[in-house]
């Protein structure tokens, strides 16, 4: 895995059609760290992870990796560069095996960089290796979320962005999902950026939060201070 990289929004404004769901964030992404972005459906945090990956364009503001400015970039030049994007909703192709999926990473590797990368990924991800001929339909949602996760990181990112990875899950599996996020900044020292809908887990693992509510940033602080913020809590976050 490459360097961790910082990751920068400065004035973000973005959206679809004429009304704009980002109005001006700015947040910072540490190298190595992770950085919870929370608030109610609708805030924009999906968005804002669109944005950052170029799928959806932006009006104005500036999105940087490192001194490398993402701002016009297309979605797979950003690929390209380190960032990788796990959507919403366990996005695996349920036709393909487990390993037909994880291969799907190593493209964005230049195929001397490949190297034992796919053998790495299964020491990590042990259930991964004992399920890796069988097809991704017959996965559970958390074995399902785990596979995603994997397959971004044989991309070799330098920031993963996640977006909503608790979702649909039992409370044990969240744990596990949330345990394997703090382990890649711990071990693998990646630079994370994590949307969630579930504040009380997000910051349990991360070292910052930004809080959204109608596109526009309310609050940011290190994740410990928003969790003992009984006030923002309950105005914002539902815990």
């Amino acid at each position: 895995m490459t360097d961790a990289a910082m990751l920068k929004v400065v004035g973000l404004v973005a959206g679809y059609g004429s009304a704009p769901v980002l109005n001006g964030v700015s947040i910072v992404a540490q190298p190595g760290s992770i950085t919870a972005v929370l608030g109610a459906n609708g805030a924009g945090k999906t968005t804002l992870l669109r944005t950052i990956s170029g799928f959806v364009r932006t009006r104005s503001g500036q999105i940087t990796l490192d001194d490398l400015s993402l701002t016009r970039l297309s979605p797979d030049h950003i690929a390209r560069v380190g960032v990788s994007h796990v959507p919403e909703g366990q996005g695996v192709i349920t036709e393909l095996t487990v390993e037909e999926n994880l291969r799907l990473g190593l493209l964005l590797r230049p195929r001397a960089a490949r190297g034992t990368a796919l053998e790495d990924a299964y020491r990590r991800f042990a259930i991964l290796a004992d399920r890796r001929r069988r097809l991704a339909a017959t996965l559970s949602g958390g074995e399902r979320q785990i596979l995603v996760i994997a397959r971004a990181l044989l991309s070799a990112p330098r920031v993963l962005l996640l977006d909503e990875p608790s979702l649909g899950l039992a409370p044990r599996v969240v744990a596990q999902v949330m345990g394997l996020i703090r382990q890649l900044r711990d071990e693998a020292g990646l630079t994370v950026l994590l949307v969630e809908q579930n504040a009380r887990s997000a910051l349990s693992i991360a070292d910052r939060g930004t809080v959204l509510s109608q596109g526009k940033v309310v609050a940011e602080a290190d994740a410990a201070d928003l969790a003992a913020d009984v006030g923002l809590r309950r105005h914002y976050l539902g815990f």
